[in-house]
């Protein structure tokens, strides 16, 4: 059987004028994956990513740890949807500033109740697709995994995209996806296996490269 390693990009900033742009910290987790790959004996035949700049830079940092660059394939499909539009669609602006915790809590309540209602096909936040069509996308980077692969393969996306694949393997109820969604953290791994026919969970959401006291603090969210 093949194994799939789904792995959501480094710290991005949360916060800023640019949230699609890794932090320091968010390059420094994903050279530490990277090396961790490596010291793994770890070696992929393929790489997929979305088109976003903090999925791309983040794949670039693995393939740095790793010493190597995996054959790489950009896979718009495994974009992250707009959050600030999804928001929007439900809860029209002015919004909390994100700059104090109390902001970013309520953006984040705000969030989950506004995913629920694109699931639901209750919003259609501008510029984005519908639901079923943005877990088409995933599913076809799924697809595509089976039946042109064997070995190990890379995946660098975002949260939802990997939510999105947890759940369609998994058939859980649209809530627990937007709970496995708010829990994954920055440069996290999760890992299927797969044959012809399907794919099956192995492990969600771990941090195998950031044990011990040396990268105390580098866990992170956002």
């Amino acid at each position: 059987m093949g194994q799939l390693y789904l792995v959501r990009h480094g710290q991005a900033s949360f916060g800023s004028d640019d949230y699609d742009r890794l932090s320091d910290l968010g390059r420094r987790q994903c050279l530490r994956l990277g090396e961790f790959f490596r010291e793994s004996g770890i070696v992929f035949e393929a790489a997929l990513t979305g088109t976003l700049k903090r999925q791309l830079d983040s794949l670039a940092s693995i393939a740095q740890g790793m010493q190597m660059a995996p054959e790489a394939q950009s896979w718009p499909g495994l974009n992250e949807y707009d959050g600030d539009a999804l928001v929007a669609a439900l809860n029209p602006p002015p919004l909390p500033p994100l700059t104090s915790d109390a902001g970013a809590r309520a953006h984040f309540r705000l969030l989950r109740e506004a995913l629920l209602a694109w699931m639901e096909g209750r919003t259609q936040p501008q510029g984005m697709p519908r639901h079923a069509d943005f877990v088409a996308g995933v599913r076809d980077a799924l697809d595509h995994v089976r039946a042109h692969h064997e070995g190990a393969v890379l995946i660098v996306s975002s949260g939802g995209p990997i939510a999105a694949a947890v759940a369609e393997v998994l058939g859980v109820p649209k809530a627990t996806a937007i709970d496995l969604n708010m829990r994954i953290r920055n440069s996290a791994v999760t890992e299927f296996v797969f044959s012809e026919k399907r794919h099956s969970l192995l492990s969600f959401n771990t941090l195998p490269h950031l044990q011990g006291p040396a990268h105390a603090g580098w866990i992170t969210y956002s």
